[in-house]
């Protein structure tokens, strides 16, 4: 069964789940980790927006990792109502970031903002530690497209 990431339905996820949706379907994937307490990472929402609203060959989500510092997800709830986000944004529900988030790509340090983007039909993936600026996410998913 493929279940891509724009029929998620729910607001938390586990590890087990996140790793699935990056590998599963032929949509090429964009995965940004953030948190509401983390500037940079508010700062760049809006490029995802923008990619999620005019690229529909891409599937984008927005992973909190608030959860580990603030186990309430009623602030991340707040947050995407007052931005008015239309991207997917779920909470994973996991403790202690720095026991899995190798298990997502053995390059990630755990900083804030992270982006990986990744194509499971030709196995090109790219992870982006750090703010990304504009345009720099259209041209990361032209590079894993090809």
């Amino acid at each position: 069964m493929v279940i891509s990431i724009a029929a998620l339905s729910q607001e938390s996820i586990k590890l087990a789940e996140l790793q699935r949706l990056i590998s599963e379907g032929d949509q090429i994937k964009v995965i940004n980790f953030w948190a509401t307490w983390c500037a940079p990472c508010v700062k760049e929402i809006p490029y995802f927006e923008k990619l999620n609203e005019q690229n529909k060959n891409v599937s984008v989500l927005l992973v909190s990792m608030d959860y580990d510092l603030d186990p309430n997800p009623a602030k991340v709830k707040k947050f995407v109502e007052r931005k008015k986000l239309q991207t997917k944004v779920v909470i994973i529900t996991e403790e202690n970031p720095s026991s899995w988030i190798d298990k997502l790509d053995k390059e990630w340090s755990g900083a804030l903002p992270a982006t990986l983007v990744v194509n499971p039909i030709n196995k090109k993936r790219k992870l982006i530690q750090g703010e990304l600026k504009e345009g720099e996410l259209e041209k990361i998913v032209e590079e894993v497209s090809r």
